[in-house]
């Protein structure tokens, strides 16, 4: 798609409480539902006018990562935020702290280092006591992590819970998500959490070009969900 607009700029939305625009010529940018693209903080719509004027005589989405996830917020989070709580909530289930290697002792103390303290904080602070098993068989966890889950996920706008939707499916843990999300770890921290397993195998095998460029994909979107996550909590 070429790029048919001169001038970039925000705008306060003229509903009051709705927050900002992005203006292309003065016409508002819209979603790929047709929507209005209405972000919660300044700081957030000054990010997102940023990739819209960074672009050239061609608009290449994949330049605007900010963008698609703040357009899935609108489309297809807000209004139905209990939906997405659920999604993030069976998580519990199948979170990837929850799972350990039975070998190699390298591999199993690296789990540990990891992921232990993640597990500890969300039993401390969110109240969420995870259930750790050796191996892949599911393991039952308790209605009180359940519980404390999704009164942790009732705090979230649709924008945050989107960022964390994303964290999440992409590492496989709600709460790496949640930790990351708190403070108590950063985006690296977070992510290399999640690749224990996989780093393992690298370190014994080497790496597949292939996977290694999915991989790299996947951060993308993993660290443009952490920048919002930061966005919305700035509002000035």
């Amino acid at each position: 798609m070429r790029r048919l607009y001169q001038a970039v700029t925000v705008a306060a939305s003229p509903d009051a409480g709705l927050g900002f625009r992005i203006l292309l010529d003065g016409k508002p940018v819209r979603t790929p539902a047709k929507n209005v693209l209405e972000l919660p903080t300044r700081p957030c719509a000054d990010a997102v006018a940023a990739e819209w004027a960074a672009q050239r005589e061609h608009i290449d989405p994949a330049t605007m990562p900010l963008t698609r996830i703040v357009s899935s917020a609108v489309d297809g989070v807000r209004g139905r935020e209990g939906e997405v709580r659920e999604a993030i909530g069976k998580y519990v289930a199948s979170d990837l702290l929850c799972y350990r290697a039975s070998g190699p002792l390298p591999l199993i103390r690296r789990q540990t280092d990891l992921w232990d303290p993640v597990l500890a904080w969300g039993r401390d602070a969110l109240g969420v006591p995870l259930v750790v098993t050796t191996g892949v068989m599911p393991v039952r966890q308790s209605e009180t992590a359940r519980t404390a889950l999704a009164h942790t996920l009732a705090e979230h706008d649709p924008f945050t819970l989107t960022a964390l939707y994303v964290m999440t499916t992409l590492t496989g843990s709600a709460l790496l998500a949640l930790a990351h999300a708190h403070g108590q770890l950063s985006l690296e921290e977070a992510w290399a959490a999640a690749h224990v397993d996989e780093d393992w195998q690298i370190s014994q095998w080497g790496e597949d070009a292939e996977a290694a460029a999915r991989r790299e994909r996947r951060f993308v979107e993993v660290a443009s969900a952490s920048n919002l996550l930061r966005l919305v909590a700035n509002a000035t």
